[in-house]
């Protein structure tokens, strides 16, 4: 039991002073001399330390991870009505006899007219739109501005048989966001723009005609 507790002492003075060798110094009630503090990579058994984040240039590249997802929910309702009521009389007019102007007696009395007019207009609208987005583009480094700032530039283009898929990607990075596995994600770049553009048997399914295009831009009806 003692041999157990003496090398349970010894490995806790070299976990924590860095040697067993401590135990004579520690030993002594005048010493007071100590090892070095404790710290995680002396301590741990599984620490690993962390890379070093490498220093970045014109035209090298890296990771955009891309995970965009939107919705817009728009309803509207208008109902408007407008009601008009008029009469008119002619009570005074007037007779060319000969070269002359006279009044008109009206004999057969004041001509009138009366009538009344109602505008009815009532409009409901909705509105909802899902859009999601998730791919992995390769940037390049195009400049970099004067604070540290990166600015990337990304072109990815799929082509299966005849359908094309054409990703374009640019925006402002921070250097600290970009992660050690030489990736940055889509929320943690400023100026974002992605423009995406399809073509093919799939695109030519549900694009719209010259025609409806028109009719949506000028709305006749």
């Amino acid at each position: 039991m003692r041999i157990h507790l003496l090398t349970l002492i010894i490995i806790l003075e070299w976990v924590l002073n860095g040697s067993p060798m401590a135990i004579a110094q520690t030993s002594s009630l005048l010493g007071t001399s100590q090892g070095p503090p404790p710290t995680l990579d002396r301590l741990s058994w599984t620490y690993q330390t962390p890379p070093e984040q490498r220093t970045l240039k014109l035209r090298d590249v890296i990771t955009v991870v891309v995970d965009e997802k939107t919705q817009v929910i728009a309803e509207g309702q208008m109902d408007r009505r407008k009601n008009a009521n008029g009469k008119f009389v002619l009570s005074d007019w007037i007779l060319l006899k000969g070269w002359s102007l006279i009044p008109d007696p009206q004999s057969k009395g004041d001509p009138t007219i009366g009538g009344s007019m109602e505008n009815k207009y009532r409009a409901e609208s909705e509105l909802q739109s899902r859009e999601a987005l998730k791919l992995r583009v390769a940037c390049e480094i195009v400049d970099i501005r004067p604070n540290g700032n990166l600015v990337i530039e990304g072109r990815r283009t799929i082509q299966v048989n005849n359908d094309i898929w054409e990703i374009y990607l640019t925006g402002t990075v921070w250097p600290k966001s970009i992660l050690p596995d030489n990736t940055v994600l889509s929320e943690n770049i400023a100026d974002l723009r992605i423009v995406k553009r399809e073509a093919g048997h799939v695109r030519d399914g549900y694009r719209r005609g010259w025609l409806l295009k028109w009719l949506d831009t000028h709305q006749p009806f």
